[in-house]
């Protein structure tokens, strides 16, 4: 790679980070144009030599946040030291911890831009369609492999029980944001639990 691709593609990932950073917080409408360059310290025009406009940033923004989500979560199911049912478990766990590291109002940037940008760009839904339909195929895998060696019972189908995780997953997690508080949470992972049933001997 050359010094001036490196250097393009620095500048590309400084401001896709920045922008997190202050969607995260702000809320992707509430982030100005030229807020994000102010605190990226990137001139206008460099902006628009990566971007046409901000909804093509807002979707480049979430399919690299979807990209790194997949490889955290290739890695811990592709974990084989430990069972799918113990994986499973550990992953929302995990998720609680960072939510209580994050005082609960910026831990996901899914969760952050669903509601508010699924009505008003068409590109940025069909990134966050794209990105939460892979998030749900990790759990539908690990659910069929969990069956498989027998760490878990379900009582829907593996598709039907990784779609409900998600979903309540993402409510338990809207209500944490409401509450400032990751009660929600520990809820729905008992749920969760419930959902993820040990198999029986």
């Amino acid at each position: 790679m050359t010094k001036s691709r490196h250097c393009n593609m620095d500048t590309r990932e400084h401001l896709l980070a920045t922008g997190e950073t202050l969607s995260l917080r702000l809320g992707f409408t509430g982030m100005g144009l030229s807020e994000l360059l102010a605190t990226a310290g990137v001139p206008k025009g460099s902006f628009y030599h990566y971007f046409r406009s901000k909804e093509a940033f807002g979707e480049a923004m979430l399919q690299r946040y979807f990209g790194h989500y997949n490889a955290k979560m290739q890695a811990l199911f592709g974990d084989s030291k430990s069972d799918a049912r113990h994986q499973l478990l550990s992953y929302y766990a995990l998720a609680i911890s960072y939510h209580s590291s994050s005082e609960c109002h910026n831990a996901c940037l899914a969760v952050k831009l669903s509601a508010e940008v699924s009505d008003l760009s068409e590109p940025m839904r069909h990134a966050l369609e794209a990105g939460t339909t892979r998030v749900i195929s990790h759990l539908q895998e690990a659910i069929e492999r969990g069956l498989r060696e027998g760490s878990l019972s379900t009582a829907m189908s593996p598709a039907a029980t990784a779609e409900t995780l998600y979903s309540l997953w993402l409510g338990a997690s809207l209500r944490a944001k409401i509450r400032h508080s990751v009660a929600p949470l520990t809820n729905a992972l008992e749920s969760i639990e419930w959902l993820l049933r040990p198999a029986q001997p």
